[in-house]
């Protein structure tokens, strides 16, 4: 059995850290650590600011991961993905930021985070990042983003 818990944000107020390195991110117990299967989040609407202009950059984040002993607690990671708001990274840095960020919280048993990033300069950037094997009996979905296509 998982360590005792005491997640610092759920079932109370909670202000958008200013910034992700001001974010806390609390995991949870994984109710069924000996089965496998998949976890997924989608954050729709992720933004974060282009290092170089200034401007805000839009994507779609897809986040899918095999749970070992933990599972992230949903309020604090959407603090922290809300906090990237302010934060100026290139969408590589973002993508593989908070992957690697998960991982090393999680300890999953497989993960995979897909950054669909809209078009900066004429170019949507797609940054994929994954840590470890997928177990063979574990089901899958494709994570549902098309392609960009401009219109």
């Amino acid at each position: 059995m998982a360590a005792p818990f005491e997640p610092s944000l759920l079932g109370k107020a909670s202000a958008l850290p200013a910034t992700p390195e001001e974010a806390v991110l609390d995991r949870v117990p994984n109710p069924h650590p000996g089965t496998e299967y998949v976890a997924r989040f989608t954050c729709p609407e992720f933004t974060s600011i282009c290092p170089v202009t200034g401007q805000p950059d839009f994507g779609i984040l897809v986040i899918d991961y095999v749970p070992g002993e933990w599972l992230v607690e949903s309020k604090s990671l959407k603090l922290y993905l809300g906090a990237f708001r302010n934060h100026g990274a290139f969408h590589e840095d973002c993508t593989v930021g908070i992957g690697k960020t998960l991982v090393d919280l999680l300890a999953p048993r497989w993960f995979r985070i897909g950054g669909y990033w809209y078009p900066r300069g004429g170019i949507p950037i797609d940054v994929f990042f994954q840590h470890g094997e997928l177990p063979k009996t574990v089901f899958l979905p494709d994570q549902g983003v098309p392609p960009y296509r401009g219109r």
